[in-house]
């Protein structure tokens, strides 16, 4: 029965030294690049709170849509009352997330022409939902995700509303 010999004393190759250089290298690498403290990614700037304040009356006017739309069709009322309830409550997180915002008076809101109320106020809730989702790609953190979950609600609302 034959043997086979014991390897002996490894050397460094030149493999090994590559290997391990390129190893070494992105770990290095990925502690250089890791993203920010939670803390500075979710610095509110200036332009971010403007624009954050701007999408709160964007919401009021759709909140004062609602109430006008479901004041002019009262089975409207009974059908999207609920859709109504939900834009108010998106009102009230936006509110909390927008710095130095304070609740302000729902503004009145004209009445629908020419009597579809329920066309008038799917075009108002598509016009909100398209302005948070753009203003979303401005925001960072969760203020960006409330916007962008504020927006997608809205799709549905006016899919219910078609």
């Amino acid at each position: 029965m034959s043997s086979t010999p014991r390897p002996g004393p490894r050397t460094l190759t030149r493999r090994t030294l590559l290997v391990a250089s390129a190893a070494g290298l992105a770990v290095a690498a990925t502690g250089c690049t890791s993203s920010p403290p939670v803390a500075e990614r979710d610095t509110v700037t200036g332009a971010q709170a403007s624009e954050l304040a701007a999408q709160v009356a964007v919401q009021e006017t759709l909140v004062g849509a609602y109430e006008t739309a479901l004041a002019a069709d009262p089975s409207l009322a009974a059908a999207a009352g609920v859709l109504a309830d939900q834009a108010g409550e998106q009102l009230d997180r936006l509110r909390a997330a927008a710095p130095g915002s304070s609740p302000s008076a729902t503004p009145p809101v004209d009445a629908p022409a020419g009597g579809d109320a329920r066309a008038w106020l799917r075009t108002q809730v598509a016009a909100a939902a398209s302005s948070h989702a753009d203003a979303a790609l401005g925001q960072t953190g969760a203020r960006a995700a409330l916007l962008g979950s504020i927006a997608a609600g809205l799709g549905g609302h006016e899919a219910r509303l078609a």
